[in-house]
């Protein structure tokens, strides 16, 4: 399955120079429990912002146009173009979730079976948002989950959950 995971504010804002304008563990732990032992997808400038970090557990693919991009680390996989990408997921079990950027994001939309969308309650700032392109009349949501503010937590934020009806 291809499915999509990100978090936003409630301006749709994902990121802040390559990284989380936020830092909320409690969604941290939902984004390893869900991502945990399979593929995520990512563009080379949110793996840039990542700082090259590797999530244990999760083989990482970075896409990227720059043919002369490379990793030294044998969790990494580099791949050029969203077809490469397809094809290297029909050859293999593990579900694909594509984690970003906007442009990631925006171009295996027409892939995306699942969505997880965490929204962030709050105003944030930052330079990157969410496509506004996005086929939302595709998907329904199915579930949602409220996680409210707490110590190591400084904000409230929903989980919710889309399959692809179209």
């Amino acid at each position: 399955m291809i499915i999509g995971i990100w978090a936003e504010d409630e301006q749709g804002l994902i990121g802040k120079n390559e990284k989380m304008p936020w830092r909320l563990p409690a969604e941290q732990q939902h984004f390893k429990a869900t991502t945990m032992n399979q593929v995520i997808l990512m563009g080379r400038k949110t793996f840039d912002g990542m700082n090259k970090r590797v999530l244990p557990g999760r083989l990482s693919i970075v896409l990227t146009r720059d043919e002369n991009y490379s990793s030294e680390n044998e969790n990494v996989l580099v791949l050029h173009s969203p077809k490469e990408v397809l094809e290297w997921y029909k050859n293999q079990e593990k579900d694909l979730f594509i984690t970003g950027g906007a442009e990631i994001l925006a171009l295996f939309e027409p892939e995306l079976e699942l969505l997880y969308r965490t929204v962030v309650h709050g105003n944030f700032e930052g330079d990157a948002y969410f496509p506004s392109q996005f086929a939302w009349e595709n998907y329904q949501e199915i579930s949602q989950s409220t996680y409210h503010k707490d110590a190591q937590n400084p904000y409230d934020f929903t989980i919710k959950k889309y399959k692809r009806v179209k």
